[in-house]
């Protein structure tokens, strides 16, 4: 058997080690247009600020591919799939012949179409670490940074930039930071933390154009600038299956991880499957559902039966030491905390927990988390001290034996 996997990152090594749970010989060749071994896109801001050398971003060693039997082709990039004689076609003219495909091919940075933002002299993205690298080494106390993006890639970038630099703006049209995952209340807590460490921020505001090194807004502000940094979204690489499988916003695939193309199957970032606290279909781009989601494509690649449909868009994240976790959909009665230290919010309906929202004290958000990726009847537990204090007491006697791992 041949497989070949098109991507390096969190999917494409789940699905090798999802083949090799089942299959130990079969040939795995992985295509990665970077070089670097797989790598936590997330702790690219620690490593620009300097809390993480280089060495320690990488989740698997070197002798991952020969541990594994895999050929890597590395720097090398995917231009074509033939579906029909089942071969892949490289930057390079080299073709790989597949019995089994798999597109881990993530997402890239979206640039905005801002006028006038070809004048500028090298605007940078902050998806990779090539970008932070290229990032940090023009970096100095004397530049003013603008980041287009007040979402989570912008600022982590902010954090990673701070102290770095005289001065960070950040810009976007969204009324509120983090306008995807915090509500106006929670988002102007973290704000506020983002704003007493030294970022300044404009929202929102349009951008009429850019001249050079300064911005003209909506309001008539111009900011001033020496490097801009464009965060303002994602798209999901899904061009090589073009005309090939179906494609929404990201290649949709079953809870299996087959596309709608025989004998290809898609994992990660530039997939779209089944959120389970709406039932809707989408793109939900977190680590690890990446992982879970290739590893799931690569055993049934290999001829298992394996199903991955707990799948919920989650995010957990941190700036400057305030953390943030928050999962499924803000849909339903609302239970609301607030104090100095903490913000908590959950949203039940139709007897199901729907989601969360949680800032500063996350502990135990896992049992929030699990309520909502297993469909827990909200009537079979004390869900009134699980809102106030989550634990395992609060769950029945045999469910906390199936979190605990024993007899059930």
């Amino acid at each position: 058997m041949k497989y070949v996997i098109i991507g390096n990152s969190a999917a494409g090594i789940g699905a090798v080690e999802g083949i090799r749970k089942v299959d130990g010989h079969g040939s795995i060749s992985i295509v990665s247009n970077e070089g670097e071994l797989p790598y936590s896109r997330p702790l690219i801001s620690y490593w620009l600020s300097g809390q993480a050398a280089e060495d320690k971003l990488n989740y698997r060693e070197k002798s991952f591919y020969n541990d594994h039997q895999c050929q890597l082709f590395a720097g090398r990039t995917a231009m074509q799939v033939d579906a029909v004689n089942k071969s892949v076609t490289l930057d390079d003219g080299t073709s790989l012949i597949y019995d089994r495909l798999c597109i881990a091919t993530g997402s890239s940075a979206l640039v905005p179409p801002i006028a006038g933002l070809d004048s500028v002299d090298q605007p940078h993205t902050f998806m990779t670490l090539k970008d932070v690298q290229v990032i940090k080494k023009r970096l100095s106390r004397q530049l003013n940074v603008v980041i287009i993006g007040a979402g989570l890639i912008g600022l982590k970038c902010a954090e990673g930039i701070a102290g770095q630099a005289a001065g960070i703006t950040v810009i976007d049209q969204a009324p509120r930071i983090l306008p995807s995952i915090l509500d106006e209340q929670g988002a102007l807590i973290v704000q506020r933390h983002l704003e007493s460490k030294g970022i300044t921020f404009k929202l929102a505001r349009r951008i009429i154009r850019c001249e050079k090194n300064s911005l003209l807004l909506d309001n008539q502000d111009i900011i001033k600038f020496d490097m801009i940094v464009l965060a303002a979204g994602v798209r999901p690489n899904t061009g090589l299956l073009e005309g090939i499988a179906e494609i929404d916003r990201g290649i949709i695939v079953d809870d299996h991880g087959r596309t709608t193309a025989a004998d290809i199957f898609a994992a990660g970032d530039c997939s779209q499957t089944t959120d389970v606290s709406d039932g809707q279909s989408k793109v939900m781009a977190l680590m690890p559902n990446a992982y879970l989601m290739g590893e799931c494509a690569g055993i049934n690649m290999a001829g298992g039966n394996h199903s991955f449909s707990t799948t919920i868009p989650m995010n957990a994240v941190g700036f400057f030491g305030l953390h943030i976790i928050t999962a499924g959909n803000y849909i339903g009665d609302i239970y609301e905390e607030q104090d100095s230290r903490h913000y908590k919010r959950l949203f039940a309906q139709h007897d199901r927990l729907k989601g969360y929202m949680l800032i500063g004290d996350i502990e135990r958000a896992g049992i929030y988390t699990r309520l909502i990726r297993q469909q827990i009847s909200l009537h079979t537990i004390d869900y009134p001290l699980i809102c106030e204090r989550p634990g395992l007491i609060a769950f029945s006697s045999q469910e906390r034996q199936a979190m605990l791992g024993g007899p059930q």
